[in-house]
């Protein structure tokens, strides 16, 4: 008989529009239990060949069915370092959920919703994190005599570094910023990521004897080789995307013009949401613009929302987008919050222009209704202008979230490193080495934009080769 799939219990619209606490609440221990029944263990678990990290999705849920919640914690743990991560911030539908059985139209068992394994990891994550469940360390023998340099503290240098760290290999992680986390802690807000979560990975991965070295930039501060010259055997670059991508149409030098990427900073990483409590501020009007349909731009409209509620700010936050919903790259599930509290969309809309006031600030957006065309490289209906459809919109914060692109800080200082045309560091992809003897990448830096678990799982192939390179010196 068909079961029906167990939806995570939210906070109401109402409730969280106005905060920054986190939405989705996840499944209590009835909850986990049900929806891990819904799945059919296959003989041959499909699911598992849609995670980046290969996690044995089939055993971590056989293990739920029976209570065993600290095998299913290891389980997780043999290939992912950070389950209460990557439970709350995956983009299942498009990874394991989209491979899972149920999901085919052919099949017997076919159903409305694949089995909710990120919810799923969520629910273990968070039982082994309550339970203060650890993970015994390899046998340190081999690897003690060496140490390795991570050059960034996100998702990608947090996944290597826990590798290394579980194999017994002696890791320093340096990070630019006074924080550690990187893009999970200055680009997602907390009420996706709640920085308890976050902070607990990271303690953790302390705890295994990894050491943080923040407000440390690797090309200004030492070079590769004098990392090298310093004994480190070998260096794992996870520098991310930090540079933000802009339009380069008229007045987006105005002021109360964001990047997405500054936006999200002063919010998540600085608190500006507290102010003046926290000292960083952020401007906020009466008719916010954010332009562009990732996660990003989700993320920056759900948070402008909330603070034009703080502050008593009848809100006006509209997302523009180029094409329409069907071509939106951001999650399935971040849109529909994002309409359930109040943000509003306008699609197949072309800015063209900001306009702003004899002071220099924006005022309003000048753009073009759009048609969907014939598919372009990214395999999506282009957008084509719609000629005399020139309108106006009013704005007073415009936030730009359209994509980044390398910082190239290091790798200009860095000529033994090659990257491409875009300014990413080009690796051998089978074992993420760079063409710097030593030196491997992986992450946002390698490609460019990809999810958290696309950038664990290229940090995880580069541990191992890591670890295969060390025991050859």
């Amino acid at each position: 008989m068909k079961k029906e799939p167990v939806k995570a219990k939210e906070l109401a619209p109402v409730r969280r529009s106005n905060n920054f606490s986190e939405v989705v609440l996840g499944y209590d221990e009835a909850e986990a239990l049900a929806e891990a029944g819904r799945c059919l263990q296959c003989k041959n678990p499909i699911c598992t060949s849609g995670c980046p990290v290969g996690i044995n999705i089939k055993k971590f849920i056989n293990c739920i069915t029976q209570k065993d919640y600290k095998s299913a914690y290891f389980t997780i743990r043999e290939k992912n370092d950070f389950p209460s991560i990557c439970g709350r911030v995956c983009p299942a539908e498009y990874q394991c959920r989209k491979a899972c059985v149920l999901t085919k139209k052919n099949s017997p068992f076919a159903s409305p919703e694949a089995i909710n394994i990120h919810f799923l990891e969520r629910f273990v994550g968070d039982y082994g994190m309550k339970n203060k469940l650890e993970i015994p360390l390899e046998d340190k023998n081999k690897l003690s005599k060496f140490k390795v340099a991570v050059v960034g503290s996100g998702p990608a240098g947090l996944a290597c570094a826990g590798e290394l760290v579980r194999a017994g290999v002696k890791v320093t992680i340096f990070e630019s910023l006074h924080k550690t986390g990187g893009v999970l802690r200055y680009g997602i807000p907390p009420f996706r990521m709640p920085r308890d979560i976050l902070d607990f990975e990271i303690n953790y991965l302390k705890k295994m004897g990894a050491e943080f070295v923040p407000n440390y930039i690797v090309g200004k501060v030492k070079t590769l080789d004098e990392l090298f010259a310093e004994g480190y055997a070998s260096i794992f670059l996870g520098l991310g995307a930090g540079i933000p991508s802009f339009m380069g149409i008229d007045g987006e030098n105005l002021c109360n013009i964001y990047s997405a990427n500054e936006f999200l900073t002063r919010i998540n990483l600085m608190s500006a949401y507290r102010f003046p409590e926290a000292h960083t501020p952020v401007n906020i009007g009466k008719h916010i613009i954010i332009i562009g349909g990732g996660n990003t731009a989700m993320d920056a409209a759900r948070a402008a929302l909330r603070l034009q509620n703080m502050n008593k700010i009848a809100p006006d936050t509209t997302i523009v987008y180029r094409r329409t919903e069907v071509e939106m790259p951001a999650r399935r599930l971040e849109i529909a919050h994002a309409k359930e509290e109040g943000v509003k969309f306008e699609f197949l809309v072309k800015p063209t222009a900001f306009i702003g006031d004899d002071k220099g600030f924006v005022k309003k957006m000048r753009a073009l209704r759009c048609e969907l065309g014939e598919p372009d490289s990214s395999g999506r209906r282009r957008p084509v202008d719609i000629k005399g459809s020139d309108f106006e919109m009013d704005c007073d914060i415009a936030i730009i979230a359209i994509g980044l692109k390398a910082n190239e800080l290091l790798t200009k200082v860095t000529p033994s490193l090659k990257i491409d045309k875009y300014g990413d560091i080009v690796v051998n992809p089978e074992t993420m080495e760079t063409s710097a003897k030593g030196v491997f990448a992986g992450g946002d830096i390698v490609g460019g934009e990809g999810t958290v678990i696309e950038a664990m799982g290229m940090a995880k192939k580069a541990s191992n080769s890591i670890i295969k390179y060390l025991l050859q010196q």
